[in-house]
């Protein structure tokens, strides 16, 4: 794949393609099941979004829902397997703490530990979840 690094970040949603990200997070084993139109509706219902494209092709993508005044959690950060290690995340990562600034900024993660220790977060011990009813129902 050519990555020419013509990196772009948008914060809007406008003529982003669905079934591309779609197809690239399956490839890139980062799908959880949800549908484009399922992607589309949690990235359209998110405080603060971030596209990143080269070109005209989507290579990355994360989102951080907030109550706009003290908290939020980032999530969905994902950059396609052929740009990672290039600052494409933490570009992302960084415009959405512009838009979270005097937050408690919280995240989940298995497999990104020391990216996100690298970005300030700090390893705490405390989390809970719970699915109510069915997964995407």
């Amino acid at each position: 794949m050519n990555c020419n690094m013509a990196i772009t970040f948008k914060p809007d949603l406008e003529n982003v393609d669905w079934d591309e990200i779609k197809d690239k997070i399956v490839e890139d084993h980062y799908d959880n099941s949800r549908t484009p139109e399922q992607l589309r509706a949690c990235f359209e219902n998110s405080f603060a979004t971030c596209i990143a494209y080269d070109g005209d092709k989507i290579i990355g993508k994360a989102r951080a829902l907030s109550d706009g005044v003290c908290n939020a959690y980032i999530l969905d950060v994902w950059t396609y397997a052929p740009y990672r290690s290039r600052g494409v995340a933490s570009q992302m990562m960084k415009y959405l703490f512009k838009r979270l600034t005097g937050q408690h900024v919280y995240l989940f993660t298995d497999d990104a530990v020391e990216f996100y220790e690298n970005l300030g977060f700090k390893r705490q011990s405390t989390g809970m979840g719970k699915v109510v009813g069915k997964w995407l129902e």
